[in-house]
C-alpha cells in the first residue's frame, strides 16, 4: 500500500524532534541510565568502577539472585538507610526486576532527592541474566547462557 501526501503513517502522525531538541533529549537520557553490558564491562575491568551499584528489590527477590559487589537497600527503605549504606561523593547505579518494575526509577529519585548521583540500569535484573553475566544466590555463584534476543552468541560487545 503507498501513501499519499493525506495519509501519514503512525511513526511519522507525530513529526520527529528536531535535531537539537533530540540531540538535548538523548544526551539527557544518558545522563540518567546505563545500561547492563556497561556497568558489567565497568565492573568486570577490575578496580573501582567509580559507582555503587544498588539492588532495590526485597530480600526474597536479592537471595533468589543479584549482581556481584551489589549493595542491597530495598527502595522503601532509601529514606532511612541510604546514608549509612552509602557515600554522597560515589554515584549510584540502581536496578530492579526489569523493563516492567519501577523500584529501580523509585529508588533513584529517593536517592537523588536526597543529594546522590544515580542512575538507573537499563533491563534491571533481568537482563544481567539474559545477557549471560554472572549473579550470585543465596546458594552461591550462578550464571545462564545468553538469550541471543539480546546478546551477542560469542559473550562479546554487541557494538552499541
Amino acid at each position: 500500500m503507498t501513501t499519499t501526501s493525506t495519509q501519514v503513517n503512525p511513526v511519522l502522525r507525530t513529526p520527529p524532534a528536531t535535531p537539537a531538541a533530540a540531540a538535548a533529549y538523548f544526551s539527557a537520557s544518558l545522563a540518567f541510565h546505563a545500561d547492563v553490558s556497561d556497568v558489567a564491562a565497568a565492573l568486570a575491568a577490575g578496580g573501582d568502577p567509580g559507582f555503587v551499584v544498588l539492588d532495590s528489590r526485597s530480600t526474597a527477590a536479592w537471595d533468589q539472585g543479584h549482581v556481584p559487589g551489589a549493595v542491597h537497600l530495598p527502595t522503601a527503605l532509601v529514606p532511612e538507610q541510604a546514608d549509612r549504606l552509602l557515600d554522597r561523593s560515589v554515584p549510584v547505579v540502581t536496578y530492579c526486576w526489569g523493563p516492567g518494575c519501577n523500584g529501580a526509577t523509585r529508588a533513584a529519585l529517593a536517592l537523588a532527592e536526597r543529594g546522590f548521583q544515580v542512575k538507573e540500569m537499563l533491563g534491571g535484573f533481568e537482563y544481567w541474566v539474559r545477557e549471560g553475566f554472572a549473579y550470585e544466590t543465596w546458594e552461591g555463584p550462578a550464571r545462564r547462557t545468553p538469550d541471543l534476543l539480546t546478546a551477542p552468541a560469542e559473550g562479546g560487545d554487541c557494538g552499541c
